[in-house]
């Protein structure tokens, strides 16, 4: 039996990535921007929606089918794209792709992954997206999604809030500016957090050791793992972009980083097919509102023309009907699953998928609500501030 078998929920997945991992490795996926604020809001704000459950009502097991840009998956959470996994575990995007296409649901590729997006694409039996930044330039950006066009990844991802790369205060204090220069001596005083892991070490060393991003094809080669923020300082998206983008890729596009109603509409207004209301997982701006309580306001502002998808914060299952209830057709998980890969690959993210859709399921039930499609306003009661900040910053109403 896996000893992860016996993670109950995400935070049991949590503790055992600190295990595993070096901390330069576990803070990566586990930290923030700044004071950390909006990390950790992101995960409270859930508290402040509550359910209205109908009692002593007969319930089969839940469907948990929906349907996101006209894909039919069989739970209702898509794998967010989450940068740098074959840190994480080896060969570690293709492992997370090839979990989500057996539980039926989309994986999405970061333009900042250790593994081509071929070969991720090749991993997942279902459908995946690919999330770009313009990291190069143009004419680098466009090779690269020709190539995702080409092996059939389905939606183009287009992330707009990495104006500059947050400043996240736990690389510091880990010395990943150290690392990162491959250089003996100033690796030193950190070397002990790697030594200290010698399982993970040892497959680290085995996959191949400090990656490179093999999908930013620069002239002199694949983007060394060095300095993500200015490259990312570098590839600002603006909705100029937004256009070239459209006709480049020629597909559906997912603007991911909306925080206001009126970038929910801008979106819109440059071809976007759904939105998602995200804040980059509390790693850019901190300060911003957690997610859900920004949902009203994205859903009235949308006011049905697109779709309205949600991610930050995510970790229990009763978190993703809530955001459904309130108006998102479906949420991305980051860290829930990248919590599994750290600790343990397949099995890991496995588990974190057995327990979201356990809690779904179970939720559910105990709401007398037969499906996800079934799911309304009528199932969740909003903080009032949430809903009236809605009604005056964009027409139409916040409730599906």
């Amino acid at each position: 039996m896996s000893r992860l078998s016996g993670a109950v929920n995400i935070e049991d997945l949590r503790r055992a990535a600190r295990k595993r991992l070096p901390r330069v490795v576990f803070d990566y996926i586990d930290g923030g921007a700044d004071g950390e604020i909006t990390l950790r809001e992101n995960v409270r704000a859930f508290e402040d929606v509550t359910f209205r459950p109908r009692s002593a009502v007969e319930i089969p097991p839940p469907d948990l089918r929906t349907q996101v840009l006209g894909t039919p998956i069989a739970l209702p959470f898509i794998f967010a794209p989450v940068g740098s996994s074959r840190m994480f575990y080896p060969r570690g995007e293709e492992v997370a792709a090839r979990v989500a296409g057996a539980v039926g649901t989309i994986y999405t590729l970061s333009t900042l992954s250790g593994c081509l997006l071929e070969d991720v694409k090749k991993a997942t039996p279902g459908p995946a997206w690919y999330q770009v930044y313009l990291c190069g330039g143009r004419d680098i950006a466009a090779k690269t999604i020709g190539r995702a066009r080409d092996v059939g990844y389905s939606a183009l991802v287009v992330t707009i809030d990495t104006a500059v790369a947050g400043m996240r205060e736990r690389d510091f204090r880990n010395g990943t500016k150290e690392l990162l220069t491959r250089r003996l001596f100033p690796m030193l005083p950190y070397a002990g957090q790697f030594i200290s892991r010698p399982g993970w070490l040892a497959s680290f060393l085995a996959d191949g050791g400090l990656m490179k991003f093999p999908n930013v094809m620069l002239p002199e080669g694949p983007m060394l793992y060095t300095d993500v923020g200015a490259a990312l300082e570098q590839s600002t998206v603006t909705w100029r972009d937004l256009e070239w983008i459209r006709n480049l890729w020629g597909g559906p596009i997912v603007v991911k980083g909306v925080h206001i109603g009126d970038d929910a509409k801008r979106a819109i207004d440059a071809g976007a097919s759904a939105v998602v209301v995200s804040n980059h997982g509390g790693r850019q701006l901190d300060g911003v509102p957690a997610t859900i309580r920004m949902l009203p306001e994205i859903v009235a502002a949308v006011d049905g023309r697109a779709e309205v998808l949600l991610d930050g914060g995510i970790r229990r299952g009763g978190d993703i009907v809530k955001a459904i209830a309130m108006g998102a057709r479906a949420v991305l998980i980051g860290r829930a699953y990248a919590y599994g890969l750290g600790a343990g690959g397949a099995t890991g993210v496995a588990r974190a998928v057995e327990i979201l859709r356990a809690d779904v399921t179970r939720t559910l039930k105990l709401l007398g609500c037969p499906s996800i499609a079934a799911l309304d306003g009528s199932y969740v009661d909003v903080p009032a501030p949430w809903v009236r900040h809605a009604a005056t910053t964009a027409p139409g109403s916040w409730a599906r």
